[in-house]
């Protein structure tokens, strides 16, 4: 029995070193990463996980993206995920509920802003995920909102996946019920999307 548990006790050990050898990429984000209304292993970051598996690229996906989040949430949490997982990269997700919500743009740029340069002082690279919102919210509000992820990724030099949603937002059958959310079937596309930009 307890020639057993030391067995199990070294497995886990060593299936922990592994892990930790290999290195993570943080996702960062909210629903739209988080996987809201489908199963974790059928959203995005998971369906990364696999394809960089099968290209021989052995990273550990953390997916930290919480429903809900704005950017000013965000801020407050990263630090702390950081010195945790010191990834080699981040995936930086953040800014569809700012814009929901009405919030200011230049906030949401500040705090985004914060984020990318925590993540480069800590020796990660950035890859920023844009959104844009629909045109009820206003035409000068709309028009910020969508610059500002170009003008992120150009002040602070990293790779940018402009808009998330742009190859399935034409295509109603791609989104839950709620129209906001996209289904698991849509996943595999807005991973490709990701990949035109985000190359490793």
């Amino acid at each position: 029995m307890f020639k057993r548990i030391l067995i199990s006790i070294g497995s886990a050990l060593a299936m922990h070193a592994v892990q930790a050898a290999e290195p993570v990429i943080l996702v960062f984000g909210d629903s739209l990463s988080a996987g809201y209304g489908i199963a974790a292993n059928q959203a995005w970051p998971k369906l990364l996980e696999q394809n960089l598996a099968k290209q021989g690229k052995k990273y550990r996906i953390v997916n930290a993206s919480v429903s809900g989040e704005t950017t000013a949430g965000g801020l407050t949490r990263f630090p702390a995920s950081l010195k945790q997982h010191q990834p080699k990269w981040v995936i930086l997700a953040l800014g569809s509920n700012d814009g929901l919500r009405g919030l200011p743009i230049a906030s949401m740029k500040q705090n985004l802003g914060s984020m990318i340069k925590q993540a480069q002082n800590a020796g990660a690279k950035v890859h920023l995920i844009g959104m844009q919102m629909p045109p009820n919210y206003g035409a000068s509000y709309t028009r910020q909102f969508a610059a500002a992820y170009p003008e992120l990724a150009k002040t602070y030099k990293v790779s940018l996946s402009p808009f998330l949603l742009e190859p399935i937002i034409q295509q109603n059958r791609y989104f839950q019920p709620d129209q906001l959310h996209p289904t698991a079937a849509a996943q595999p596309i807005l991973l490709q999307y990701i990949l035109k930009d985000f190359q490793i």
